[in-house]
């Protein structure tokens, strides 16, 4: 009897949690094929790219290879972007590989499924905005996070040979901007211990929020706490403020204020790729997340499963759709990975229920902020100074644990103590 095949597209939390999860049950038992698809070949929890992006952590730990782990945990890893999806015959196709020179490394090529589970996450949402697209920087992935980072450096070399400022406008002040501001001004920090003492003072840092407070997703005593925690960094703080263009070197409010900058950052907004919307007979909203059942599977067909960012899904308790965090793309693969062998084997997928566990938000070395969710003990009560950074550490070490097990992902933990006691702490060049 031929094997029953999976195929997930995706190697982000959910994605790659999903795999290794069913590598481990399915695939060593020869029960069912499994196979990732990702368009990189490594793995970087998003949670870190702000520190990546800023220079503050070492990339080179942080990544787990794609190709080598799924050798070790009984899933197979297929290289490629997807391009289209045929739901009729249930394949995919994925575009060329291509090589460093710009030549095609590896044709397009199709993949079969019998199952298919789309954890594609999400990247920016530009709302059409005039000049993101040429001028703006996004920090979604590793690819973006390192050009940004070589900006960056350039930007401060320039700063310190020139006598100049370093202007950074940070478009959205969610999680991943606030974050960064506070990795930013770290990396300051420690530059003005390069030779320049007056380097932390060149950051001129700006923050462009259009609702009414920083981080209008958490609670707010959250909010409240970091908005106070940025302004004592001598950020600017601009909230129900609407950016309408940005420049090479500026951006436009819908006031017509033109505020100057060295660097854009673009982190308002999330959607999901563009190939999601192209799927024909899957329902989609505008930003252009895929509609599921509770269960997970997709309103227009069963052989099709979504999860993570680029999935929406209201839960019947509930006013909105489930926020795109990792919190929740984890949740919902332990649910997958749980009953998904049950799913083969002909039996129906319960309904997926979010466990609210509370929310993080970890500002560097300057303090951190949360509150508990519903399903632990003191519900609501708010966190911060170490407790919060400790669980926000302890996050990342539990999605590590999650797919290398706990012996490599304390491995990975003592190497990057080590080397922060050797090395430089922030990538100056």
């Amino acid at each position: 009897m031929r094997q029953q095949r999976v195929v997930i597209v995706g190697a982000g939390i959910a994605g790659l949690l999903l795999a290794t999860r069913l590598g481990e049950r399915l695939g060593k038992a020869g029960r069912a094929h499994i196979s990732l698809v990702d368009s990189h070949f490594t793995h970087v929890w998003k949670p870190l790219l702000h520190s990546l992006a800023a220079g503050t952590r070492d990339v080179n730990l942080q990544r787990i290879s794609l190709l080598a782990h799924a050798s070790g945990h009984g899933h197979v890893f297929e290289p490629g972007a997807l391009v289209s999806v045929d739901r009729e015959a249930r394949r995919i196709q994925l575009g060329p590989l291509l090589a460093p020179d710009g030549r095609v490394a590896v044709a397009a090529r199709e993949l079969p499924y019998d199952w298919l589970v789309l954890a594609l996450g999400s990247g920016i949402h530009d709302f059409g905005t005039p000049g993101v697209q040429e001028h703006a920087h996004a920090i979604d992935g590793q690819a973006q996070a390192e050009r940004f980072n070589a900006a960056l450096r350039s930007a401060i070399l320039r700063a310190a040979l020139q006598d100049t400022e370093v202007r950074v406008a940070i478009v959205g002040a969610g999680a991943t901007g606030v974050q960064l501001a506070a990795e930013l001004s770290e990396l300051m920090e420690h530059a003005s211990g390069f030779g320049d003492a007056r380097m932390r003072r060149r950051l001129r840092l700006s923050l462009y929020e259009s609702s009414p407070r920083v981080l209008a997703a958490f609670p707010e005593a959250v909010a409240m706490a970091t908005h106070h925690t940025l302004t004592k960094l001598g950020f600017e703080v601009h909230t129900g403020m609407r950016v309408q263009a940005v420049t090479a070197g500026s951006v436009q409010l819908t006031d017509g204020q033109l505020h100057h900058a060295d660097l854009t950052v673009w982190a308002a907004g999330i959607k999901a790729p563009d190939v999601l919307a192209h799927i024909p007979g899957l329902t989609a909203n505008r930003a252009q997340q895929l509609q599921v059942l509770p269960c997970l599977q997709t309103t227009g067909d069963e052989r099709i499963l979504a999860l993570g960012d680029c999935a929406s899904l209201q839960l019947p308790d509930s006013e909105h759709a489930l926020p795109p965090t990792a919190q929740v793309a984890t949740q919902q693969a332990e649910h997958l990975a749980r009953h998904l062998p049950a799913l083969l084997q002909g039996r129906a997928l319960p309904d997926f229920r979010h466990r609210d566990l509370g929310t993080l938000v970890s500002l560097a070395r300057y303090g951190a902020y949360g509150t508990l969710g519903r399903a632990g003990v003191l519900p609501g009560h708010f966190l911060a100074g170490r407790v919060a950074q400790l669980g926000h550490a302890w996050l990342y070490q539990c999605h590590r644990a999650g797919v290398q097990g706990w012996g490599r992902a304390s491995v990975v933990w003592l190497a990057e103590q080590l080397q922060r006691l050797a090395m430089p702490p922030i990538r100056m060049s």
